[in-house]
């Protein structure tokens, strides 16, 4: 089987279809994976940080823009809102740091709008690996929606 494997840039989003395979690599960023299983269509985002300022044309860097725009990309591939799932990976502590630091809040900060952000499109999240102190490479397999996380010193793992 003849597949292209696509890398999700820091502040970017990449949208795809079988049997494709998207990788990105995260630490406190989160990656948001949507999935239509009816068409086998799916997007990757790799989320920097939670709220879009209009300082910036970097519309795929915050989480209130880029999910959005991916979810319209699908549907303009012929993907329906309603059959699209997600799954959200990453958003970890990567550096220790004190608890008032903004450093240290900024993998939390994300993950919650992430949620926010998925919940006032209608969009469930079916599975989650978040938080933690390490980093992760994930690759999502637009043939299954399985998205694949490795991790240092920790067992490979499906969601």
């Amino acid at each position: 089987m003849n597949f292209n494997l696509i890398n999700v840039g820091i502040a970017d989003y990449q949208v795809s279809s079988s049997p494709d395979i998207l990788r990105t690599i995260l630490g406190s960023c989160v990656g948001v994976c949507l999935y239509d299983p009816a068409l086998m269509i799916g997007g990757m985002c790799h989320i920097m940080l939670p709220t879009y300022k209009d300082d910036s044309r970097l519309y795929k860097k915050y989480a209130d823009t880029a999910i959005p725009l991916m979810l319209q990309d699908i549907e303009n591939r012929g993907g329906k809102r309603e059959r699209v799932t997600a799954k959200v990976i990453g958003g970890a502590m990567m550096f220790k740091m004190s608890e008032r630091s903004i450093m240290g809040e900024i993998g939390s900060n994300n993950i919650v709008k992430v949620h926010d952000v998925l919940k006032n499109l209608n969009i469930v999240v079916i599975s989650e690996d978040t938080g933690g102190n390490y980093g992760r490479t994930i690759d999502f397999y637009l043939e299954n929606g399985a998205v694949k996380i490795r991790s240092m010193g920790r067992t490979e793992r499906s969601i």
